[in-house]
């Protein structure tokens, strides 16, 4: 339904895709102005970073598009429209992420997939089949991890109303964080998105293995294929917490 009322004004899709795109290329841009005055960045090259620029843009707009609509939730539920999804034989969750589901979103994703190419065809790297195969299973995973934490953060509203800002600093700024190398960042703070909050198997560990770079942690080397243990994990915890809010919902009645 949604995308048929967005047929209807065709060139204002398109306008808004590529005003997405062009948006979302500022981003990128900022990383090539620092690369003018640096060759570079904690010890990282450009295309290495336009590496980890592609694979968490694209991970979180793919994320964003699919369920991205989950931090409505807040909204529902203050104006005790919730209890209208609760009823009808389709899951709630379902019904939420596809509310006012939009493909102008496609242009985060897209713009990271082009830039992604790029980084790929200017890396210097031996590509082992190990390698190759890492790069389509962390955008996998990462687009998982990205969805596990957009629903529970969307979950934490169940309990404490409108929060989506916590959400989008989880989401939005953990993007941020994984397009700048590790090793610009205190320990501390990569242990917390490898312990904590694992953002870290989005692009990080498994990136490590692709470029081959240390691991500034001293990680064992499987943490650099764990990527799909930490996705599903993640979509575990978001399940159980989605149960876990529905279960403790008390709706209006409306």
């Amino acid at each position: 339904m949604w995308m048929r009322s967005m047929a209807a004004y065709r060139a204002s899709y398109v306008l808004g895709v590529f005003s997405g795109i062009a948006i979302h290329a500022l981003d990128f841009a900022v990383l090539v102005i620092m690369f003018l005055h640096t060759d570079t960045l904690g010890g990282w090259s450009l295309p290495e970073i336009a590496f980890l620029y592609g694979t968490s843009a694209l991970s979180l707009g793919v994320a964003n598009l699919l369920v991205g609509s989950a931090d409505a939730l807040g909204q529902r539920i203050v104006a005790g429209t919730l209890d209208s999804m609760l009823v009808r034989p389709a899951p709630a969750l379902s019904q939420l992420c596809a509310e006012r589901f939009s493909l102008r979103r496609l242009g985060r994703p897209l713009q990271a997939a082009i830039v992604l190419v790029w980084a790929l065809t200017a890396l210097d790297v031996h590509w082992t089949w190990d390698r190759v195969l890492l790069v389509p299973v962390l955008l996998v995973c990462g687009t998982a991890i990205f969805g596990a934490v957009f629903v529970g953060g969307a979950t934490v509203q169940f309990w404490w109303g409108e929060s989506k800002e916590i959400q989008n600093s989880f989401t939005y700024g953990g993007a941020t964080l994984l397009q700048y190398p590790p090793t610009v960042f205190a320990k501390e703070l990569v242990a917390g998105v490898v312990f904590g909050i694992p953002l870290a198997f989005v692009n990080w560990l498994p990136s490590l293995r692709i470029l081959d770079r240390p691991d500034p942690l001293g990680l064992p080397t499987a943490f650099q294929y764990a990527s799909p243990v930490a996705a599903a994990l993640c979509v575990t915890a978001a399940g159980l917490a989605w149960r876990a809010g529905l279960r403790a919902y008390r709706g209006t009645g409306s």
